[in-house]
């Protein structure tokens, strides 16, 4: 598990035409543009993998975070689970959270409001533009296919979320829980501490400084498929009864609660019709019809 966690973007769909043959898919590019657009594409690309200590967009993350953080060496790995990839080719998309169709733009800006837990950016704005310039350049050759469903990269298989781990999560007890945290210490921890807090080789997986529970991973579908298509790095693979397990334990964790309207500056344009959203990690399993005091044995999640 060695960059995680966030948003991913949360919940990915059927496998389309594009996936059938991954190897189909197309390369980065191997140049950058020349002139004013390949700038911006080097900029979006340096936006990407330091978000949050970079000039123009650190003011808007409130964590740890990058967006290289789920997007595996900033999405240009054709295999993983969160490669930018063709991405752009499926915009504009609808997406049934915000009850409209979005566009590339408001796709990353909402990002930043849930897996950067910080400030959605405007999206004709430098930061917004340069991100979705870069993820463009990554997409160059990719059919166009727009996405009626979700607004997420068809490239991503038919088991994203994974039905086989969903089904495990969902008869998770307390034991689940404590053979999670052994997991997690022996496969995780390495990298990411011991109690989440993330190190120099990997950031946060759950604390103040990770996503919020509004981001994709925070939900266990999400966060038990991200894992099986990322981590661990290499090929040393987790069982789907560790990974299952490992999920439960994390998403369990403490991390901030989503309020949509404090992530949205005052006066800000924002691309939807469902403006009141609230989430907490306790939330975000009773949603999925799991009793979090159970899990955990005690009565300290929010």
């Amino acid at each position: 598990m060695k960059t995680c966690i966030v948003l991913a973007l949360a919940i990915l769909p059927a496998l389309g035409a594009l996936a059938a043959n991954p190897s189909e898919s197309p390369a980065s590019p191997p140049a950058y543009p020349p002139g004013p657009l390949g700038e911006m594409v080097k900029l979006g690309e340096d936006i990407v993998m330091h978000t949050n200590t970079h000039p123009l967009s650190r003011d808007l993350v409130g964590s740890k975070l990058t967006c290289a953080s789920c997007h595996v060496n900033g999405g240009k790995t054709n295999a993983s689970g969160a490669s930018f990839i063709g991405t752009a080719a499926i915009f504009p998309a609808f997406s049934a959270r915000e009850g409209v169709v979005l566009t590339l733009q408001d796709r990353n800006a909402n990002c930043f409001m849930r897996s950067m837990n910080g400030t959605r950016p405007p999206i004709d704005g430098q930061v917004s533009v340069a991100i979705a310039a870069y993820i463009t350049w990554l997409s160059e050759g990719t059919p166009i296919k727009m996405n009626p469903g979700r607004p997420v990269n068809w490239r991503y298989s038919s088991d994203w979320p994974n039905k086989e781990l969903v089904a495990r999560m969902k008869h998770a007890t307390n034991a689940t829980y404590l053979h999670g945290h052994e997991v997690y210490l022996a496969r995780c921890a390495a990298c990411h501490g011991d109690n989440g807090q993330g190190t120099a080789a990997a950031p946060p997986v759950w604390g103040n400084d990770s996503s919020n529970a509004g981001a994709g991973v925070s939900h266990l579908p999400t966060m038990a498929s991200w894992i099986e298509h990322n981590m661990p790095p290499g090929d040393a693979k987790l069982l789907p009864q560790e990974i299952a397990d490992v999920t439960i334990y994390i998403d369990a964790q403490p991390r901030p609660a989503f309020d949509l309207k404090k992530h949205l500056p005052e006066g800000a344009s924002y691309n939807a019709k469902v403006l009141d959203e609230h989430s907490t990690v306790r939330s975000n399993f009773t949603n999925f019809g799991l009793d979090i005091d159970a899990i955990r044995g005690d009565q300290s999640a929010e």
